[in-house]
């Protein structure tokens, strides 16, 4: 009976070593091996808003976090003043015409006195004719200008999405070139995640991802985009532009994270998608499971 009871409570130790080795292998396995990572950010393209024109800030038609479209009016700057340079560039290509006109009745009478006009009379005359058409030109040109700063002083939006961080308010000077309103671009969101080298070699572009936000219960999915080409090289002092991927540790070789870009296919309603936010991705081997399937078949 107790040789009975030694071989059943080995029997059971066995068991539970076979299945703490198993767990133990498939756990490895998850996380050391499978396509997955909590390196990951919700992103989206920043768009910098910069007026092309100088001056004081005559009215913000936009509020912070503001949802706007594409072209829609976000503030003017000192339309009074631009509008009356238009004024002025107007009354100066008048005046221009004006001038011209006279300068081609005056060739023309100079030209119709035959000899008894010098030639030095007649050079002039076309001379002047030449001079004011020039200056016609350019009263053109500087009413076109004048018009487009007046255009330009109305400042739009370049692409849909959203106000983000506004501190702009009436009364501002603003310098042209200078952004000075945060558009977060809304058909730019994705989802880059920071995937250790290890495991690139099971992430193929096309590849289903499911993507878990922190703090959130609902289940994003997506795909696989594009996969860097390239990581910072930190052994070297000269900078760079490509992404540099910060290790946890420092005092051990790490294996370095590179980004994956993922887009977004599906999102379910009410998800809050805010850029910057920390996301948990999971790929899925679509190579891996064709592969599987086509051995199942066979």
């Amino acid at each position: 009976m107790n040789t009975f009871k030694i071989i059943g409570r080995i029997a059971v130790t066995l068991a539970f070593v076979i299945g703490a080795v198993f767990v133990g292998r498939e756990l490895w396995g998850h996380y050391m091996d499978d396509p997955w990572t909590r390196d990951a950010r919700l992103r989206a393209d920043v768009v910098g808003i910069a007026p092309d024109v100088s001056g004081l800030v005559s009215e913000v038609l936009v509020k912070d976090n503001q949802t706007v479209q594409k072209g829609d009016i976000l503030f003017r700057v000192d339309r009074e003043r631009f509008a009356i340079a238009l004024e002025q560039a107007d009354a100066a290509l008048e005046s221009s015409k004006a001038a011209l006109e006279q300068a081609q009745r005056e060739n023309q009478r100079q030209q119709r006195l035959g000899d008894a006009a010098s030639v030095q009379q007649k050079e002039q005359a076309r001379t002047t004719e030449q001079q004011a058409d020039a200056s016609l030109r350019e009263a053109i040109a500087n009413r076109d200008l004048a018009q487009l700063n007046l255009d330009r002083s109305e400042v739009r939006a370049t692409v849909s999405g959203r106000i983000s961080n506004l501190s702009l308010h009436p009364g501002d000077y603003v310098t042209a070139g200078t952004a000075k309103v945060a558009l977060i671009d809304g058909d730019s969101l994705r989802v880059e995640g920071y995937f250790e080298e290890t495991k690139l070699p099971r992430i193929h572009v096309g590849d289903a991802v499911s993507i878990h936000l922190m703090g959130q219960t609902e289940t994003l999915a997506g795909h696989v985009e594009s996969i860097a080409n390239g990581i910072e090289d930190r052994e070297r002092t000269s900078g760079s532009l490509l992404a540099n991927i910060t290790p946890t540790f420092s005092w051990v070789r790490l294996a370095q994270r590179v980004p994956v870009r993922i887009a977004l296919d599906k999102v379910p309603e009410g998800t809050k998608l805010i850029a910057g936010l920390t996301a948990t991705v999971e790929v899925s081997d679509g190579r891996q499971k064709q592969a599987s399937l086509s051995a199942s078949v066979e």
